[in-house]
């Protein structure tokens, strides 16, 4: 045997009772002899054989293992296994969250044990608390949470790796040259993981699709999607079944539903919306009352079970808003075209319809299959027009048609009526106990090319207030009709749980160096003084940053079959069925609505519960795909500011650095501990701050400093800033 041969035998052996107790406790149920474990060492010399039998002896005689039969070993078991879900941080170390514990357990990076961020994997916990922290161990994964990943491919002679755009992926992939997919060195690839053998330091994958050369936009874009499993295109046959359905508006369809077609009706949507799923009507009865519909367009008509369309719909399970495109749920043919409520022309829509009086109150519902008839088609700027005048002049600036124009005098009345009834809704709704988000929402003026050329934010006036109520409303009524039938019957709810206690005391520590105060006694204060802080905040520097962390304190809505009410909106019952287009849930409570006024039997719960479960998990990813391509638009923007300074406000501390918001354009980036020179600085975990061992110099969570962009990184999206300075005051 070659001296290089025996030196990496012997490496191998040198740590051999760890080895073959971790090879016997990650398949503690199997038992196994000499050769198999040499073979998992991948040794097969006699002298490595012949300390593994000595070992294997010794263990057995310390009773760390036993001898099941003769020459087959096999663990002891004594510890208690667990299982959880790993969130891995950008140092390699994580944390397992499991349910069997009130904290998350701390892994050290070296107790990771090939799990990845998401996994769910099996650990045990140590006895020893170290810093205060429960320890463990991760022993093995037991589904892996992805198996695709993004990154950039390096090309060798005979051999690949891909470095993955995700900082959470601590390993790069190795692809052998036969793999490769005709990818060339430095293209962005998607690449799936296929296994990771027992002696390799890193996983082995295969590339499954070349994305481009990085840094340019459609890769980027491509990118985003693929990293999340998120699709951008739909398979011809979907398409081409989508072409062949019957989207006419036939007399014997009619005669099925409620023809609403002579009510006055009309839709409020973003300027550049291409689907329009909700419609509002309204009509003054003789007894006073108000007759208002909330109209949405019949997705179920047309997306029927068991076909090859329904079920790209349910995989996607919703819409996916990027910054210069929509990757939509159905095909256009559906979503742009014979489900989108256009003004004149009919339409197929569900309705719920009620009865409403002068104090917003209720007093009669109604839900089934309409026909319906849009009158016209408003953007939301011109519906504020109308209300802010309280005419019926729609001036050039906001028009659609880019022409002064006047509406009816029956809109404008409509229009008025359902704004001031919205106002009283809202206003009950908040003293019921609602929180009134209203964040900011980023958005860009994008060219031709789609390059950013500049940065707006969108805010929320009272015609957005006024659809929203409405939409909550049939949504809320939807919900309460089933929920509250005898016998209980199946449905899909939208819940929102309780804020979590601890996220509220750190969101306190938080806000308190701001000046505020929270009192956290019971539900009713709790929402009271979450809603004034979010209204006090209005207009102030830290308002981006107080509006986050006031959000991460929330729970995550999510569907299902069990319904626990919706604490963020006060309601008891709560459901989406206001946008079947874009939402897959939306379309489910449809046909469960459908199929209960029919007078159906309750469908069976566990499989509805799957349905929602899939619903919750691709929201979320389209929600992380969305912030990812604000975030890559953002740094695309700052690329072309590299000179300037800028004045933002400190929106994280860490070990690392401090995170740095843009007060003119949100835009977040990060300042290196070690790019800033003037003194040693330290993290002072309970004062939010990085404060200087000799000046005692401090910069604290919420103080304005100024910042030039050092670094701009498409492929890894990431922003560099160099400090200048704090904000003279």
């Amino acid at each position: 045997m070659t001296r290089h041969k025996k030196q990496k035998s012997s490496q191998k052996i040198s740590n051999l009772t760890n080895t073959i107790l971790s090879i016997l406790k990650k398949d503690r149920n199997q038992s196994f002899n000499y050769k198999q474990i040499a073979s998992k060492l991948g040794v097969n010399d006699a002298s490595s054989r012949n300390q593994i039998i000595k070992k294997l002896h010794a263990l057995a005689a310390q009773k760390e293992i036993e001898e099941f039969e003769r020459g087959k070993f096999k663990a002891i078991v004594t510890t208690e296994y667990h299982s959880g879900i790993l969130d891995l941080s950008v140092k390699g170390s994580g944390y397992v969250i499991c349910d069997d514990f009130d904290e998350d357990i701390f892994i050290a990076s070296n107790n990771i044990n090939r799990a990845l961020n998401g996994d769910e994997v099996e650990f045990y916990v140590y006895k020893r608390r170290k810093r205060g922290k429960m320890e463990g161990e991760i022993t093995q994964v037991i589904k892996r949470a992805k198996s695709e990943y993004v990154g950039v491919i390096q090309v060798h002679n005979n051999y690949a790796f891909v470095i993955p755009d995700s900082n959470k992926m601590y390993k790069d992939i190795f692809v052998p040259i036969n793999k490769i997919n005709k990818a060339e060195d430095g293209d962005k690839v998607l690449v799936s993981l296929e296994d990771w053998p027992e002696n390799a330091d890193s996983p082995n994958g295969k590339v499954l699709q070349v994305l481009g050369k990085p840094g340019e936009h459609n890769t980027e874009i491509h990118s985003i999607l693929a990293e999340y499993g998120l699709p951008y295109e739909f398979p011809h046959e979907v398409e081409n079944f989508a072409d062949t359905l019957d989207t006419s508006i036939t007399a014997e369809e009619i005669a099925k539903r409620r023809d609403m077609r002579n009510v006055l009706t009309f839709t409020i949507d973003p300027k550049d919306a291409k689907d329009f799923d909700d419609a509002l009507s309204f009509k003054i009865l003789d007894n006073g009352l108000y007759e208002i519909g909330i109209h949405i367009a019949d997705v179920s008509h047309y997306l029927q079970e068991g076909t090859i369309l329904d079920d790209e719909a349910y995989e996607r399970a919703t819409s996916v808003y990027l910054v210069d495109r929509v990757v939509p749920m159905l095909p256009e043919v559906l979503s742009n075209n014979a489900c989108s409520l256009r003004p004149h022309e009919e339409k197929y829509t569900f309705s719920a319809v009620f009865k409403i009086n002068n104090k917003a109150e209720v007093k009669e519902q109604w839900f089934g299959r309409t026909v319906t008839y849009s009158d016209a088609r408003f953007a939301y700027e011109e519906a504020q027009a109308i209300i802010e005048s309280k005419s019926n002049n729609i001036p050039q600036e906001v028009s659609l048609t880019g022409e002064p124009y006047q509406t009816s005098p029956e809109i404008t009345q409509a229009v008025l009526k359902l704004d001031e009834l919205a106002k009283i809704m809202r206003k009950r709704r908040m003293n019921e106990g609602a929180i009134s988000f209203d964040k900011v929402e980023v958005k860009f003026d994008l060219d031709a090319e789609a390059n950013p050329v500049g940065v707006f934010f969108k805010t929320t006036k009272d015609a957005n207030k006024l659809i929203e109520e409405f939409m909550l409303l049939a949504n809320k009524k939807v919900a309460e009709f089933i929920g509250k039938q005898s016998p209980k019957k199946t449905f899909i709810y939208r819940v929102h749980d309780e804020p979590d206690v601890s996220k509220l005391a750190t969101l306190q520590g938080v806000v308190s160096k701001f000046g505020y105060k929270l009192n956290f006694k019971d539900r009713k204060t709790t929402t009271a003084s979450l809603n004034n802080l979010l209204q006090e905040v209005v207009g102030k520097k830290e308002q981006n940053l107080v509006d986050t962390l006031t959000i991460r304190t929330m729970s995550k809505a999510e569907y299902t079959t069990h319904n626990i009410g919706h604490y963020g909106l006060a309601f008891d019952y709560y459901s989406h069925f206001t946008s079947p287009i874009r939402r897959y849930p939306d379309v489910m409570a449809h046909r469960l609505l459908q199929l209960y006024l029919d007078g159906g039997k309750s469908v069976n719960e566990d499989i509805y519960e799957d349905k929602c479960n899939h619903s919750s998990n691709m929201e979320n990813l389209a929600t992380k795909a969305e912030r990812d391509s604000i975030k890559y638009m953002q740094i695309r923007f700052m690329e072309d500011h590299k000179n300037e300074e800028f004045l933002g406000v400190i929106s994280g501390v860490t070990d690392w650095g401090i995170y740095v918001e843009i007060i003119s354009n949100k835009c977040e980036g990060m300042v290196s501990v070690r790019d800033i020179k003037d003194d040693h600085y330290v993290f002072d975990e309970g004062q939010y701050a990085l404060v200087g061992k000799t000046t005692k110099n401090m910069y604290q969570l919420g103080d304005e400093v100024i910042v030039r962009v050092k670094n701009t990184d498409l492929v890894k999206k990431h922003l560099d800033f160099n400090l200048i300075g704090k904000k003279e005051e």
